[in-house]
């Protein structure tokens, strides 16, 4: 029998693909077009607001069996998403800058590779771990490149010039997903709905629910949709 799914992790899910539209909707339309500035609290949460997507995926790999198969899955999805940018590039249609070399598809799926590994650590340990990659890898965001070789951009070591339209690299995002883990142990040990009195037929609740279902789906037709109507606008400026 299949485990009912726990509704609000869902909507979640489903709420945070939709500020992700909203804020590469917003990222064109700044940073392409030049319609508008975008306020620093905004860019703030734009550039940060990430890792709440990467807990919940780990939050959510304690809920379900089969970690690696969806994680080559997703990590599928990623490159994808990559040849796509290479294509738009060779067409003319993006810049370098634009290609995708390690997203947030690439790094979720990885990580969902890693995830029937990760679960057998105990929490303290997941904690203590995801705590020390999240601080290094903020501070390795903050240095100049750091490397020659090409070939440690994944973990967070840029080389001289290195740039990626969508860039989210193990350390620090890997601990976030570790700290997932920890969270998903201590808010769903029993694999149940924390909020039982709110019924998930709700239309309201059915639309982000079913958001967050195909996240993975909405996440690759939004980019070519929204680059597509960015063009349609700059070609009418």
């Amino acid at each position: 029998m299949n485990q009912k799914r726990i509704w609000e992790i869902d909507a979640l899910r489903g709420f945070l693909i939709l500020c992700v539209i909203i804020s590469h909707t917003l990222y064109y339309s700044s940073n392409i077009l030049g319609l508008f500035r975008i306020p620093p609290l905004i860019r703030y949460v734009m550039q940060y607001g990430g890792a709440l997507f990467v807990i919940l995926s780990g939050l959510s790999s304690t809920l379900g069996s089969n970690g690696f198969r969806r994680g080559l899955f997703v990590f599928a999805g990623g490159m994808v998403l990559t040849a796509g940018s290479y294509a738009g590039v060779l067409l003319g249609w993006l810049g370098d800058d634009m290609i995708i070399r390690f997203g947030v598809l690439h790094l979720l799926g990885f990580a969902m590779m890693l995830s029937p590994l990760l679960k057998k650590l105990p929490s303290w340990l997941l904690c203590v771990f995801g705590l020390a990659v999240v601080v290094v890898g903020y501070w390795l965001e903050a240095q100049p490149a750091l490397v020659e070789t090409r070939l440690l951009f994944p973990i967070g070591l840029r080389f001289p010039g290195f740039t990626s339209g969508d860039f989210f690299p193990m350390a620090p995002h890997l601990g976030w997903f570790c700290l997932g883990i920890v969270l998903g142990r201590l808010l769903y040990r029993e694999k149940k709905t924390r909020f039982p009195g709110v019924s998930d037929s709700n239309s309201f609740v059915r639309f982000f629910c079913f958001c967050g279902r195909n996240s993975l789906y909405i996440f690759i037709i939004h980019l070519p949709i929204v680059g597509l109507l960015m063009m349609l606008i700059s070609s009418q400026l």
